[in-house]
């Protein structure tokens, strides 16, 4: 299978003991090398959600194979070798909205008044497409409580990017599901803190948001989206791996996703109360472990995946974040805005941010779980500064 064909550089697909394998031709094939490599690496370890003789799903992260979205991937990991930053993550926040109070939400006291409009996060979308983008994420506060979620996704142009969205599952009935798989919508994220019903709510600061998770998934399962579960991994409930797991297996969802609890927010003043090296490896195993299994939901472990063994951290070299009211981050856990896309080209906060010192160059893991990039950058945002930050202010630059 050619997933992806240019005069210079041509990508096939296989399958090999039921495993993808790529193999590359052209001009441009010696570059490709270590690129393609490192992503059968991947695919030999693991295994992908489903795979046929026409198409080959990886991930709710990886456009589908072969797709012209797929195509601008393998671009954008040639233009890395060649020390090209392209924004191949965008996600935008729609809405500051929530009607939880989660404890560790990290978008906590971001300033998100007024909120973008339709037009502008269209706008935003597709700037960010131009720069290159294959994967655009609608994220919150609560995506569901914006009605125009479902035309949102419908403007997103899916012969480039793949469009998907996080949700805690409010709101997310039959007919909202319906209406996103009709619009295109690739993937849906759905946040759990706690296998346990009681201790997910507590978590979420409101009864009955275990609830809304469950039947908002299943909403979303019926239609036809692709759902991840989407958890948040810290030291008080990195135990309970095994039972998020079976969980994601009891509602038959494709993937699990695991991230890493980033102290700022709700969370800032914990910094000591976040994930370790250790913790990350133990990631890896489980991720590896769950991903040789012949069925079930595949694993993703963003902590390893964007690790010193991997790819490394993604913020401002490969992700940005749009907040809802408009600021450009480097991710979504890091409060410090390059500018506003109400005020500039998305293309001129994108090139601002790569010339700043902290994201010129590759960091081996998340950089907001460096002690030296908070206190140089975190630690000197003044006590009661409105977020996020603007990092012209910063008096370390």
């Amino acid at each position: 299978m050619k997933v992806y064909d240019k005069s210079v550089l041509k990508v096939n697909a296989g399958t090999v003991d039921g495993k993808v394998v790529l193999d590359t031709e052209g001009p441009l094939s010696p570059v490709a090398k270590p690129i393609i490599k490192r992503i059968n690496r991947i695919f030999q370890e693991e295994r992908p959600i489903s795979s046929d003789e026409e198409n080959i799903i990886f991930s709710t992260w990886v456009p589908p194979m072969p797709s012209e979205a797929f195509n601008r991937m393998i671009s954008s990991q040639v233009a890395s070798i060649l020390k090209k930053r392209v924004p191949d993550q965008l996600s935008i926040g729609i809405t500051g909205k929530c009607p939880y109070d989660c404890i560790h939400c990290g978008a906590a006291g971001i300033v998100t008044d007024p909120e973008l409009s339709f037009d502008e996060i269209n706008s935003t979308i597709e700037q960010a497409l131009d720069l290159g983008s294959y994967y655009v994420s609608f994220d919150g506060g609560e995506t569901m409580l914006r009605k125009d979620l479902p035309e949102m996704v419908e403007r997103v142009d899916k012969n480039r990017a793949i469009a998907t969205c996080f949700t805690s599952g409010f709101a997310l009935d039959e007919e909202r599901a319906g209406k996103l798989k009709d619009a295109g919508l690739f993937a849906v994220h759905m946040s759990l803190d706690s296998p346990d019903e009681k201790e997910h709510d507590k978590v979420r600061g409101r009864e009955g948001a275990f609830g809304k998770m469950v039947s908002g998934a299943r909403h979303a399962l019926d239609a036809g989206i692709l759902a991840d579960l989407f958890v948040v991994i810290s030291p008080y409930n990195i135990d309970d791996l095994d039972g998020f797991y079976q969980f994601a297996c009891d509602m038959g969802m494709h993937e699990m996703t695991v991230y890493e609890i980033v102290a700022v927010g709700r969370w800032l003043e914990h910094e000591d109360e976040v994930i370790s090296n250790k913790d990350v490896k133990r990631l890896e195993d489980f991720q590896k472990t769950i991903n040789r299994k012949a069925e079930g939901p595949r694993v993703t472990a963003l902590p390893y995946f964007m690790g010193p063994d991997q790819f490394g951290c993604f913020a401002g070299k490969r992700w940005m974040h749009t907040t809802a009211g408009g600021d450009v981050l480097p991710c979504a856990y890091t409060p410090l805005s390059f500018g506003n896309v109400r005020e500039e080209k998305l293309s001129t906060i994108w090139e601002r941010m790569g010339r700043h010192e902290a994201y010129k160059c590759s960091a081996d893991y998340c950089m907001m779980r460096n002690p030296d990039f908070r206190k140089k950058y975190i630690h000197t945002i003044p006590q009661g500064e409105q977020l996020p930050f603007r990092v012209e202010n910063l008096t370390t630059l």
